[in-house]
């Protein structure tokens, strides 16, 4: 048994027990749940597990953000689930069409993005190592070490045609068997008549043909297993999808497909040509906001897809900034912070910035203070709109975080510009935020464990509110209305009665009374109006 063996034992209790999963992957710093029924969910339990950041529920799966070591709990939950290869038995439950989309985009494209990312980021390195004279783009090394960086890039299609073929639910290696079709050699821009039309297509380093053309070759497979004999459909089957659907694909739906391609990249190239700057205020404002609710994921599938045609794209160059903006202000946050607690969360999660997994810091760190968050988008705002104004692109795949700098390295291009102007849009993002957040960051003023009423609880230079209740005090998440425990009315304390008398907490006028008389609001002479309310239970 593993490292994480009982907080994985948890985590499938909590989410409805093994056989409520159908599957299961993971990302950076995600378990990715596929699950047969939410309801059986225990959320509130699982975001105050102890190992456990948050739990996310988009894109029709439900995420349980671990943190950078999500792999080790990957493995050890899928050995008490007992989830051979990180799948379970599929359901049946309907999806929207939206959660569909993206549940088919993570399944198709995050088995190769790990193995993707390390090709594209040799190829930075190279592009580094020819610039400081450290290796000659003439010799027999550098050319070995680019083509392996390249070749993953270059048969795409293979590897999509596995990936989808597996997410589709055919064949995996009949699905290979397509995308090697599409790519194969004597086929790529050579002119071939067939019914008095000329074809000449190139499907190299493409990637919708083959998602395309899978999708119809899936839907063949699984019509034909139905109605072919056992003893011949285990050959036959594959003969005629490969014999009809890789045709179609190349000659129909590949170029179909191309030209879409095509459009996506210059509907994007469009906007950014309209105003980089102001491409790179949306993009790298918002980018954090479309992680939380999931739809960054069509932006990054579209810019794979451009690097993958051998275009630079500006999407990966305007949110690089976004991960650094967390580091900087979790980093202020854990220097001026006395909450021993939050040192210990804000530690690793400005580690994990710094390498691009920003989820420990969104989520244990900024988000839960607001403020602090909107400092971050403003970070990367700024930083993004000095990359636009810039012109810096992304030309081929890399890390994140700090591992993303050989990303900006052109093959052949001006090394030393790129990074200069990426080190002045780091400096301006990680600059206004670290500060932003070291003036601007305050601990929250801590309640003493028990209460005697009337004993002042807050101070300010404007009024002084006491207990109304004598008893033991508790932070409003204990309470089971969750209006008040999750702070949607504001700011408060619980607490739990040791005798019946209620005291007024300012001195002021009753402006709220409660048919029921069980919440009470009073405005103090000087217009405040203390919240939460006084109520019973």
């Amino acid at each position: 048994m593993g490292k994480y063996t009982a907080l994985a034992k948890e985590i499938i209790k909590n989410v409805g027990g093994k056989e409520n999963v159908s599957a299961l992957s993971h990302c950076i710093t995600r378990l990715r749940f596929v699950l047969k029924d939410e309801s059986k969910t225990n959320t509130d339990v699982l975001k105050n597990m102890d190992g456990v950041v948050t739990v996310i529920q988009s894109a029709g799966q439900y995420q349980v953000v671990i943190g950078n070591h999500v792999a080790d709990v990957y493995d050890d939950v899928c050995a008490v689930g007992g989830i051979a290869g990180g799948e379970a038995s599929e359901t049946d439950e309907k999806k929207s069409l939206k959660d569909s989309f993206f549940d088919m985009v993570t399944g198709i494209f995050m088995p190769s993005l790990a193995v993707m990312t390390g090709a594209g980021m040799l190829k930075g390195f190279l592009a580094l190592f020819v610039f400081f004279g450290w290796l000659s783009d003439t010799s027999g090394l550098y050319t070995l070490l680019y083509d392996i960086s390249d070749a993953l890039f270059t048969f795409m299609p293979c590897v999509i045609g596995y990936t989808s073929a597996k997410k589709f639910k055919m064949d995996p290696m009949l699905g290979l068997a397509i995308g090697a079709a599409l790519m194969y050699p004597a086929l790529q821009n050579t002119d071939l008549e067939i019914f008095g039309h000329i074809f000449n297509v190139s499907y190299s380093g493409t990637v919708l043909p083959i998602i395309l053309t899978n999708a119809l070759a899936a839907w063949m497979y699984k019509k034909l297993n139905k109605v072919i004999p056992d003893v011949i459909k285990t050959f036959f089957t594959p003969l005629v999808v490969l014999a009809v659907a890789a045709p179609i694909g190349f000659l129909i739906i590949g170029p179909t497909a191309n030209l879409i391609s095509e459009w996506l990249l210059n509907g994007i190239l469009t906007v950014y040509g309209f105003s980089p700057i102001l491409a790179g205020l949306l993009i790298g404002g918002l980018w954090q906001v479309m992680v939380i609710f999931g739809v960054h994921t069509i932006f990054a599938i579209t810019a794979i897809i451009t690097l993958m045609s051998g275009a630079p794209t500006p999407i990966f160059a305007l949110n690089f900034c976004a991960s650094f903006a967390q580091m900087a202000t979790v980093f202020a946050i854990w220097l001026k912070t006395k909450d021993q607690k939050l040192k210990n969360i804000a530690l690793p999660a400005w580690i994990s910035a710094f390498c691009g997994g920003t989820e420990p810091a969104i989520y244990g760190v900024t988000l839960p203070r607001i403020k602090q968050f909107v400092i971050t988008c403003i970070g990367s705002a700024l930083g993004s709109m000095y990359i636009g104004m810039t012109g810096l692109l992304y030309h081929q795949m890399a890390g994140m975080g700090i591992f993303a700098l050989p990303g900006f390295i052109e093959i052949g291009g001006d090394a030393g510009s790129a990074l200069l102007n990426v080190g002045i849009a780091l400096l301006i993002s990680v600059g206004f935020s670290f500060v932003a957040s070291y003036f601007t960051y305050k601990d929250e003023e801590t309640v003493p464990s028990t209460a005697k009423a009337g004993a002042d609880v807050k101070t300010d230079a404007a009024i002084t509110i006491s207990a109304p209740l004598a008893g033991e005090v508790k932070p409003l998440s204990a309470i089971q209305d969750e209006a008040f425990a999750q702070g949607l009315l504001g700011k408060g304390v619980c607490i739990t009665p040791s005798d019946s008398k209620v005291y007024a907490p300012v001195s002021g006028t009753v402006t709220t009374l409660f048919p029921t008389e069980h919440a009470i609001g009073i405005t103090s002479p000087e217009g405040v109006l203390p919240n939460p309310f006084i109520r019973s239970r």
